[in-house]
Order: structure tokens, then sequence, then C-alpha cells
């Protein structure tokens, strides 16, 4: 069977094939129809034996691109970069066994940040589940806890129906990665296809949209008389596409905002009303506001123990806490709200917007004005500070502000892995716009740089992309510079090489009286022969004077991966910290502090 362009001009094509002749099929065959059918352009994935059939079937069609990696986790990691950077659904596709458990590090990655995906795993023949046979694992054990939802089909007929409501599930409500595990008779076997559904209904998954009107009242009530107002969001103002709406409302209010390291580019990093990153490591202002203010708007966050620090420190201040998001069971978690409003947050900013402009009302002028003095106060106090004119050393701020002023006007997106590049990262290049970074949030996982970098050049090749890494991170998935050749997706890649695992020797410093337990990395390769060995440049950049140069050279080599391997500083540490236990105003503001 040849499935040709041709047959797919669009989805809806695909799917009024419905009411055509009853075609006999194989599973693998309704898969694909499937994926065209959702429009998918490129999926992640690495084959084997359970999954042969699935691949033949890719073999003989020519609307999505397949990438081979080389190492199952980077299949998950390149498609959940994609999903985050173009908002479209991810999807890999692992064999069984090893393939699914290999993969699974990037599916609890995806889930813990909320991203929208489906996972297709290979699964041993029906028959001999639950033998113990070659390369079988109980893929629906192992991966419920990490999935929003999953599927095992186990009959070829149910191959259109599953992965509609996969793709319905993965990218609804709550976002999240859902996982297909197809038993490789499945795969073959030929049944009776009527085309792809249009719609799906599930009884037991109906998702709110709407918020309730009489709630979101209560909270334009409360915002519009507080004295200290303040708006926290997080990434599932992103994840909603409710940037815009957010950006309306800020500007509306006049009203002090802050966002969580997943929802950095919700509102613009260059506007004052903008307060920088709040959280464990998030600017004096960010934090004082957020523990000082009488109203908290928060929007599409969870109040995690990296934004709130100890929730009993939180509570020690009384304020008012207007709570939106898409999942009820965030809202209430970890810290009690006095307005919970369940709803799609685009949708319910946007009626907030509404009644706003309705209203005869206005924010008390005088109380606001004294409210901004207070958090200038703390702006002043420049948390963010560092040794600027150090000759000698590169310190590791200085990369991201150089490569932040160089490109803050280009079409760009930054990855990172995790550590205290990542922070840096965060704190020192100001996102203007959303999806423009992409991090590990909730689960924290070191190797998503590269993986992530290549899924978002393939969705977006005219825009540069930049990883910003460390020596340690770099190294769990650096077998994928070989897929960036295979598949010519030139990355830019900034390695701060301090040659420790610096976010764990950092901790070791301040906690284990410095004690630097196996944070040392004592074998390091060379970097720019290892990038030239898999076809790329390498660039190893030791002073300060040379990193303005060495970013400007790598972004003119257009169509070729770079690694760049700045020794930085291994002394410097990640500041403000608010550390385990403490409350988020109870922040060390440098080695002064320790």
């Amino acid at each position: 069977m040849d499935i040709s362009k041709a047959e797919l001009a669009s989805a809806a094509a695909a799917q009024s094939s419905a009411g055509s002749a009853t075609q006999e099929l194989r599973g693998a065959e309704i898969l694909i129809k499937a994926l065209q059918a959702e429009q998918v352009k490129y999926i992640w994935g690495y084959p084997g034996g359970a999954v042969l059939h699935i691949y033949d079937a890719f073999y003989k069609q020519d609307t999505i691109q397949h990438v081979l990696v080389r190492h199952e986790q980077a299949a998950v990691h390149a498609a959940d970069g994609y999903a985050r950077a173009t908002g479209d659904v991810g999807v890999a596709l692992v064999t069984s066994g090893p393939g699914l458990t290999n993969a699974v590090t990037g599916i609890a990655t995806a889930y813990m940040d909320s991203i929208p995906m489906v996972i297709i795993s290979g699964q041993v023949p029906t028959a001999a589940i639950g033998l113990d046979a070659f390369q079988e694992c109980d893929t629906v054990g192992i991966t419920r806890p990490i999935v929003k939802h999953n599927f095992l089909v186990k009959d070829a007929r149910d191959m259109a129906s599953v992965m509609k409501k996969a793709f319905h599930i993965a990218r609804s409500g709550r976002p999240g990665p859902v996982v297909v595990d197809v038993p490789k008779d499945v795969s073959f076997n030929k049944v009776p296809y009527n085309g792809y559904p249009e719609s799906v209904e599930m009884r037991s998954y109906n998702p709110a949209r709407k918020g309730h009107g009489g709630q979101i009242r209560k909270a334009l009530q409360l915002l519009l008389a507080a004295k200290r107002p303040y708006i926290y969001t997080g990434g599932g103002v992103l994840l909603g596409n409710a940037t815009n709406e957010l950006r309306t409302l800020v500007d509306l209010l006049g009203y002090p905002v802050t966002n969580t390291l997943m929802g950095l580019g919700a509102y613009p990093a260059s506007d004052r009303k903008f307060l920088g990153m709040l959280g464990m490591h998030g600017t004096i202002e960010a934090n004082n506001a957020m523990q000082n203010c009488d109203v908290l708007l928060a929007v599409g966050a969870r109040f995690d123990d990296r934004v709130i620090g100890n929730p009993k420190h939180f509570a020690q201040n009384e304020r008012k806490i207007i709570h939106i998001d898409i999942d009820p069971s965030s809202i209430s978690k970890r810290v009690k709200v006095d307005v919970p409003i369940v709803g799609d947050v685009k949708d319910v900013l946007t009626e907030l917007i509404n009644m706003v402009r309705e209203s005869t009302t206005r924010p008390d002028a005088t109380a606001l004005g004294e409210w901004w003095k207070t958090i200038e106060t703390w702006r002043s106090k420049d948390c963010l500070k560092y040794d600027r004119g150090n000759t000698d050393v590169i310190k590791p701020q200085y990369v991201v502000e150089t490569l932040w002023n160089m490109t803050k006007d280009a079409d760009v997106y930054i990855t990172s892995d995790v550590g205290q590049h990542q922070m840096w990262a965060a704190q020192y290049y100001r996102f203007d716009e959303p999806r423009r970074w992409i991090n590990s949030g909730g689960l924290g996982t070191m190797g998503v740089g590269i993986p992530y970098a290549m899924g978002i050049k393939l969705a977006k090749p005219d825009a540069e992309v930049f990883t910003i890494t460390g020596e340690g991170s770099v190294q769990m998935n650096i077998q994928e510079l070989s897929t960036c050749f295979q598949y010519n997706t030139p990355i830019k890649i900034c390695s701060l090489n301090n040659r420790y695992l610096g976010m764990v020797r950092q901790w070791q410093e301040i906690d284990y009286e410095g004690r630097y337990s196996h944070s040392y990395m004592d074998a390091l390769p060379n970097f720019v022969k290892l990038a030239e060995a898999y076809g790329h440049v390498g660039m190893l950049i030791e002073k300060p004077q040379d990193v303005e140069p060495a970013l400007r050279e790598a972004r003119k080599l257009k169509d070729r991966t770079v690694f760049m391997d700045f020794r930085t500083d291994p002394t410097e540490n990640v500041f403000p910290m608010v550390k385990a236990g403490k409350g988020i105003t109870e922040m060390l503001l440098g080695s002064e502090d320790l």
C-alpha cells in the first residue's frame, strides 16, 4: 500500500474517506492514516522488532518525516521540544522492552510540565503478553503514573478510535503525554477500515473550559479593591495560548506581574511591570511582592515548592488568593485559595478583561502608587549584579547576557539542560515572547537541551536555536550530535563548562561544608574534537574578551552546528537562592550571606 501526498491534501480529505467503500488495511497502515489525519509532520523514533510492521508502513508514505535518533530518551525529548515550541502534539515511536523503558524519562519529563504528546510503543504479540517474551515489559503498568492516559490496542479494528482518543486527550484540558502500546500482531493484522473518526466522545473525560461567572465576578471585586495586588503566572498561560490576554489584563490594571520558570515569556521581561522570575532563584522584588501582596491572582501556576518555598512561611501573611487553572486538582493542592476558578485560562481571562472594561470601579491609584514605590525599593538592590568587569575568567552570567544582547531582536529559541546554567539562562536572558524558552521544569531532566533544540529546529528552520548547557548535562544525550548531522538541524550549543556538576557543588558548598563528593568532573572529553568528530564545528573559549567574537562567528555559520566550550569560573554560584525549607523572602544574595 502506497500512501502519497496526492491522497492526503489535508486531514479533512483523510477523514472524508469514512463514507467511502470499506478497505482492508493492516493495523500499522491504519496507524499511519491516523497520524496523517492528525496532520503530524514529524515523528522521532528508533526501530526494533516489535515495531517493524509500523516502520514498513512508514516506508510506503511520504507525508510524515521520521527522524532516527540515537537513543529513545532523545526521541521523546525531541518530540517534547517540538510540542513546547509549536503548541502541536509531539509524536514519538519506540519499540518494546528497553525501547519503552529508555523513553520513560522523556515521558515523565513531559508529564510533569503538561506537554501534549503521543508516544507509540511496540509490544510483543498479544498471545505472548505475560509470558516474559523477548523484549517484553508491562508498558501500561510502567507508564501509568507518568501519563495522562495510556492504551493497549488489543484489536486492529480499534486502532483508529484509540488514536483519535489519544490525540484528543493529549491536547485538551490540561495537556499531557498519552502512550499507545501496539502489539506486533495488531500492527500486522488486516481489518476493515472505514476512515478516521471525525469526532470523539468520552463519557468519563469532559474537561471544563468556561469558568464560573460568579467566581470571576468575585475575582474582579477583589482585584479592583486591592491595595497591593500581584499577578503570578505559570506555564499554563503558555500552554493555554493566553499570553495576549494576560498582557491585556496586566496593562489594563497596571499591576506588577511575575512568571515562574515555566512561564517566562508570557509577559515581556523588558516591561517595567515585570518583576522577574520568582521562587528559589527569583529576584528580591518578585519574591517580596509575592509575600507582601494583599490580593494575588494566580494564573496557570501550581504554587510548587520551588516557587513558594515553605508553605508555613507563605501562610504567615494574610492575602486573598484567586486561582485560575484548567485542572481542578491543582487548586488548593499546596496553598488554600479564596476564589477558585476552574476553566481554560484564555477563556477566563477574556471574560475577566471584559468585566474590567465594563466596570465603573477602577483600582486605587494612590495605594497602587505606594505599592510600586515599595517594589522599586526592592528592585533598586539589583540582586542579579555580578562581576561584569572581570577580565581574568569568564563569568557564566556574562555569556548569557552577551547572547541576549546580541539576539534580543532576532527570531531565537533558547533551550537549556538542568543545573546552574539553566538558572542563569532564566535570569539573564530576558524573554519577551512566549514559547521561546524551552527547558525541563518539574522533573528537572538533564540531557534535554540538544534533543529539544533538534525538535525545534525542524519545526522552525529559519529561526536561530541555541542550547545553553553544562559539561555534565550535555554528555547525557551528546550522541544526538549525530542526529543533528544526519537531518541537517544546525543548532548552536553554549556549554558553560565549569568542570563541576555546578548545582550539586553549590549545594555542597552551602549545606555540606564544602565536601565536594563526586561533583568534580575529572575526565572531560575534548569537546572541540568531539564536535568535529560528529561533523560539526567546535570552539574553545577561555577569555572574557573572546565571548562576543565567538558567538558572532557561530551565528555566521548558519548551516553548521557549533559547539562552544566556554571555560567559566568554577566558583560562581547562582544567586539569589532560597535554601530548602526556607520561605521565599529568606534569600541568600551572595557569598557574603554564606
